[in-house]
């Protein structure tokens, strides 16, 4: 099964302190606005471009073709950018870090090139299913052996970045390829990764910027200083909240107010997220300490988050708190 159109998130505008930005009615995903430009139909690098699957601020996914290759999704830098030697340093570095990260969870990367002056080009494995932020609006709430396999998954393909001395930074359902018939998971996009070793004068974000989507990003992220690692661990906390309740532990209806909320408020427990889902203690505890404020309160690595994770949604309740009780109380408070 193949992305359909719009599928391929890689090229999604994401927040960006200091940006004008649209919020899409009845949601809170902001999103700056985009002129659309197409290479469709067109031949890249011996690639023959034959649709457009994502686009964004910075950059175009198309699916393409190659001879040797076969199908590929191929991201290209945006015309107007082509200049601009921020947007090229970044395009390279994600392109350099994709090769870095080698997990059967992450996408592959295949060909970092340049088609001609400025027409910096990148070829990523195409994967099977669809995006997971698709996929969970449909589905959600999932089944919790499904949540913990989303979750593994996508923590050990994160794990192998951090071992690689990256930061993902970026980590939401809309970067995340899925396949509900193998259940197998892809990583996306290492746009707005950082490395963890980089210097202050090798940082991408300007002082006081942040790069991210609000919705899934750290506290400690709004400073615009480079994150560690337990700032993923977050943003994985958040996916897990919403792949479990479909909703996110904040509810706010503007970029300020989720500014406020981040900062100031604590999130909302996840047995409070809503009245018909019930859920044993152990796994309310396990989530809500990935989405501790301070880094330091959160699990050592994203993998002891997504193990504790799957251990308490596997285990056995423990008296009535989180057995025939919490689904008799749940029942009860569907019909209420």
């Amino acid at each position: 099964m193949l992305p359909q159109r719009g599928r391929y998130p890689e090229a999604a505008p994401r927040v960006t302190a200091g940006h004008d930005f649209l919020a899409h009615p009845g949601s809170v995903d902001y999103v700056r606005r985009v002129t659309r430009e197409t290479l469709v139909g067109t031949t890249l690098a011996g690639y023959t471009i034959s649709d457009l699957v994502g686009e964004g601020g910075t950059s175009a996914v198309y699916r393409a073709e190659h001879p040797s290759h076969g199908p590929v999704a191929l991201k290209v830098l945006r015309e107007k950018l082509r200049q601009d030697r921020t947007a090229v340093a970044r395009f390279v570095r994600e392109a350099k870090y994709g090769t870095r990260v080698q997990h059967p969870n992450v996408v592959r990367t295949i060909e970092i090139g340049e088609a001609e002056p400025g027409l910096h080009f990148l070829a990523i494995e195409w994967a099977g299913g669809e995006i997971l932020e698709r996929y969970a609006k449909k589905h959600c709430p999932l089944a919790r052996d499904v949540v913990s396999d989303i979750i593994t998954q996508i923590a050990d393909a994160v794990q192998a970045a951090h071992s690689a001395g990256i930061v993902h930074r970026d980590l939401k359902p809309e970067n995340v390829m899925y396949d509900p018939v193998t259940r197998q998971v892809k990583l996306l996009d290492f746009g707005i990764a950082a490395d963890t070793d980089a210097t202050p004068d090798e940082r991408l974000t300007r002082a006081g910027f942040f790069v991210g989507t609000l919705m899934y990003v750290a506290p400690e992220s709004l400073s615009g200083e480079l994150v560690t690692p337990a700032a993923d661990q977050y943003s994985l906390a958040t996916i897990a909240y919403f792949l479990l309740t479909a909703c996110h532990p904040y509810s706010a209806k503007s970029p300020r107010e989720m500014f406020t909320q981040l900062l100031s408020q604590p999130p909302t427990p996840l047995n409070k997220a809503r009245p018909n889902l019930v859920f044993h203690p152990s796994v309310e505890q396990v989530i809500m300490r990935g989405l501790a404020k301070q880094p330091k309160d959160r699990y050592p690595t994203v993998t002891a988050f997504a193990e504790a994770l799957r251990d308490a949604l596997s285990a056995e309740p423990e008296g009535d708190g989180g057995g025939l009780f919490s689904k008799v109380k749940g029942l009860f408070k569907g019909r209420g």
